[in-house]
């Protein structure tokens, strides 16, 4: 027996000794092939490897799991699966096959039986080839393509693979078990959206690190060394999301938990990823079961809790939450529609929403809650609603069902939600019974109150009408704007009476809080605290019931053209969320007022941090800081909305500054000269927009205005930034400056025209003495230059040589290399400097020599207009 045992462990030791003696094949093998992961044991399943082992195929079990092998491609030094062929069937046998024949690729059973393969193909198979970049391709005699993995995704993208139109990613189940789950990426011809069980929860056009640069049809999503982008059949970036121009390698990924994962390498054949990883979605609760069915997820700091809602209590049979009182209504033959007295609702709370709704459309818009419950009740298929007060829409819940969030992660501070809920054979429907006994007793007093209200409210109209004749105001045809957020306003929408007392008629769907005037009155305690003022208007400081700052908008004095600034703002800045962007919070209109609710910003406008000689002064890293953010904000205008939004007035106090958090936040404000353009409308304004001093050279010639009409302006604004004053002092007497005669900044420059010494010194690479003095050198010198540099290429006299505000932040931000100033498109700002020097051609007085009020100004790029003194886009 002793020596039956030694001779059965001789046999199994030379046995597998053999077999880990085998090693996996580099790039190609041929037909004829067979593999087990029995067979590869020793190389982990691996059995062949791309040239330089960047990537490997394998029959590969994850996990400590051993039931379940699957045909995989991997990414050798991470371990990460980065395609599966036979994932919703696995391998349950070790001793399975992969085998490659002259007729295709198989995954076979132990049988022999195939579980997958490729499609028959109308030439021989030569061999299988894996190349450096992770793609499996079958060859043919003449080197052709048969077959490649690339064109069959699983759950991942690497860098240089397309994922098409109408093709999707799905995640797998969990990390041992790669069946297809609930979630996928899909790519439509407008975008790329994230979907579990087909709602979606993520778009990559609404993600605040998307930028868009054109209008045009998708044909793929694609990840390379820029970044993810969505491209045009001809490779065209339609929407891009800029990473780390670094990376050799990206692996975007699908997790198991809903979020799609990009991974970075500055090398392919590295194991350590590169610190910048895109994550989407971002916040913890945007996830559709990030605590369950019907649990309520709350943001906290970085982290997030779950709860559940009112009425609500942990659900004993899934993960999430169920009503106290009664079941969340099914789906099947016991739905009776309005005939069922069993059927009631479960109110989930004030200000909290479903996962989905913002990347849904309502099922109505512009219909009371009744009318919403009604539309609910009569659908067996609904199980729930949730009704916006602000836009009066409805949105209908359907099985499965996701997690609701909190308000406090979400702009939904007006939604109101309620489960649909089959009240049990029990206590509770003797309750239900009771409620049909004494509701016969109820019903005339009902009857009679409501009777005694409409009477009464006869009586207040019947008044009103009285005391509107007394004051002989005269009756003017009222407009009604209504229609999705997204249409333009055009000038006629905003033909408001100055009788329009009833600001239900102004109902534009998706819009913030509407308030009254005596609301508005009691906020800023009777607009008690003036903290601005602007072309069409003052600011007053004011504060919500919630204790939260206001700043409200007081729009005064202005005829039509200040009446279509207000509808284009409420129209542009209510339907726009970006975190530089500053939100509304409200509107009101009402009579002859037009007000703009906004969120506070405590530090004020830019220009009082920098143009004021006194106060505290802004250190080098907060400057950069602020350049960033306000070039992400516009950037997003230009590219993140559709249709395009052109500020046309981006000054220093349009730029808001607060601080109450760990770092200022810096917001674009005031978009009241803003234009939506349409493709057909971009190069159609017909009035001068803006603030004298940041117009660019177009407005005063017949170049169309476009968005790198802003792009000027924002250089101008760069420059002022660098500097720490305007970019001309304006002349004054040592009697009338309330500047100190011993602050060398601002004595011995006051014709000085800053933009032309910008260029001066580049010419000469002498940027730290652009720098502000006050700074004291305490400048990042390689900063100041990449800053200096950007801000000219802002002002080339030819539209098309600006960068677009993308490149502008991405240069900013140092991820994108600076573009160098071209001299011969910025001559016009000698013609400029020269005019406020004090030379022979001085542009503000406009000598007698010159022949009258206006004169033709020609620079070096033969750029040449008529102008007055106060239309000039250079000097302030």
């Amino acid at each position: 027996m002793l020596s039956t045992f030694l001779s059965l462990f001789l046999f199994f030791s030379l046995h597998f000794h053999g077999i880990a003696a085998v090693t996996a094949a580099i790039e190609y093998i041929y037909p004829n092939f067979s593999a087990t992961n029995l067979f590869y044991f020793d190389t982990n399943g691996v059995f062949l490897t791309s040239r330089s082992g960047t990537f490997q195929a394998a029959i590969y079990k994850p996990g400590t799991q051993q039931s379940s092998y699957y045909f995989c491609i991997l990414h050798g030094p991470t371990g990460t699966v980065v395609w599966t062929a036979n994932r919703n069937i696995p391998i349950s046998d070790r001793s399975s096959t992969v085998d490659l024949t002259a007729e295709g690729l198989y995954a076979n059973y132990p049988n022999g039986s195939a579980l997958w393969s490729t499609p028959p193909f109308k030439t021989p198979v030569y061999s299988l080839h894996l190349l450096e970049n992770g793609n499996l391709v079958i060859l043919d005699a003449l080197n052709a393509s048969l077959w490649q993995s690339f064109d069959h995704p699983s759950d991942a993208l690497v860098s240089g693979q397309h994922l098409p139109v109408g093709a999707y990613l799905a995640s797998s189940t969990s990390d041992t078990d790669y069946t297809e789950s609930n979630y996928r990426l899909e790519v439509t011809p407008a975008d790329a959206i994230l979907r579990w069980l087909g709602m979606a929860y993520w778009r990559l056009s609404n993600d605040m690190n998307s930028i868009k640069d054109r209008d045009a049809t998708v044909a793929y999503l694609t990840i390379n060394d820029s970044g993810m982008s969505l491209e045009t059949s001809s490779g065209a970036e339609v929407f891009q999301i800029t990473l780390d121009p670094s990376a050799a390698l990206r692996i975007l990924k699908l997790g198991t938990d809903g979020r799609l994962r990009i991974t970075s390498f500055a090398m392919a054949n590295s194991s350590v990823a590169l610190s910048s990883v895109f994550v989407a979605p971002s916040g913890n609760c945007d996830l559709p079961q990030s605590c369950g069915s019907l649990g309520l997820c709350s943001v906290q700091g970085n982290s997030s809790s779950c709860v559940c809602p009112p009425n609500f209590a942990s659900s004993t049979q899934s993960s999430g939450c169920s009503p106290v009182i009664g079941n969340i209504f099914s789906t099947n033959s016991s739905c009776n529609g309005t005939d069922d007295p069993n059927i009631s609702y479960s109110y989930v709370g004030n200000g909290i929403t479903y996962f989905a709704n913002k990347f849904r459309s309502a099922a109505t818009v512009g219909k009371n809650r009744s009318n919403c419950e009604t539309l609910c009740t009569n659908n067996c298929t609904c199980n729930g609603y949730f009704y916006d007060t602000s836009s009066q829409s409805c949105f209908l819940l359907q099985q499965p069902l996701g997690s609701l969030i909190n308000a406090n992660s979400t702009e939904s501070s007006h939604s109101l939600g309620y489960v649909k809920i089959k009240i049990s054979n029990g206590g509770t429907q003797t309750n239900s019974s009771s409620y049909h006994k004494i509701l016969p007793i109820l019903l005339p007093s009902i009857a009679a109150f409501l009777a005694m209200l409409i009477v009464c409210g006869f009586g207040f109209m019947w008044w009103r009408r009285g005391q509107k004749k007394i004051r002989n105001k005269s009756s003017l045809t009222k407009n009604m704007i209504h229609g999705p957020p997204t249409r333009p306003i055009s000038d006629s929408d905003c033909l408001f009476s100055d009788n329009d007392d009833d600001i239900s008629e102004i109902l534009l769907p998706g819009l913030p809080t509407r308030f009254s005037f005596e609301e508005l009155e009691e906020i800023t305690s009777n607009f008690r605290t003036k903290i601005g003022s602007g072309g069409f208007g003052s600011v007053y400081k004011g504060e919500l019931a919630d204790r939260s700052l206001v700043a409200v908008k007081k729009i005064e004095g202005v005829g039509l053209q200040g009446r279509k600034e207000f509808c284009t703002e409420i129209a542009v800045i209510g339907n726009i969320h970006h975190v530089n962007l500053v939100r509304l919070r409200g509107y009101c209109a009402q009579g002859s007022h037009r007000l703009l609710v906004y969120e506070y910003m405590n530090r004020g406008s830019l220009d009082r941090s920098i143009f004021r000689p006194t106060g505290p002064l802004l250190e080098w890293s907060d400057r950069m800081h602020i350049a960033i953010g306000a070039a992400r904000g516009l950037a997003y205008l230009h590219s993140g909305c559709q249709p395009k939004i052109l500020h046309c007035d981006v000054k220093p106090e349009n730029i808001l500054l607060d601080d109450e958090g760990k770092t200022t936040q810096v917001k674009i404000a005031d978009f009241g000269l803003a234009k939506l353009l349409t493709p057909e409308q971009s190069g159609l304004f017909t009035t001068m927009r803006g603030t004298r001093g940041y117009l660019a050279p177009e407005w005063l010639s017949n170049t169309p205005i476009s968005d790198r009409t802003d792009v000027y302006s924002f250089g101008m604004v760069l420059l002022e930034l660098i500097r720490g004053r305007k970019n001309r002092s304006e002349r004054v007497t040592d009697a009338e400056s309330n500047i100190s005669s011993t602050s060398t900044e601002f004595t011995c420059a006051k014709s000085e025209y800053f933009p032309l010494i910008a260029l001066e010194k580049h010419e000469g690479k002498k940027y730290a003495d652009l720098a502000d003095p006050r700074l004291e050198g305490k400048v990042d010198v390689s900063d100041l230059e990449r800053m200096v540099k950007t801000a000219l290429c802002c002002l080339h006299e030819d539209p098309g040589l600006r960068p677009n505000m993308t490149s502008v932040a991405a240069m900013l931000e140092g991820t994108m290399e600076v573009w160098e100033p071209r001299t011969e498109a910025l001559g016009f700002l000698r013609v400029y400097g020269r005019g406020f020097g004090g030379n022979a051609m001085e542009i503000d007085g406009m000598p007698s020599r010159i022949g009258g009020s206006r004169a033709t100004t020609t620079t070096n790029s033969g750029w040449a207009s008529y102008m007055s003194s106060n239309q000039l886009s250079g000097p302030r």
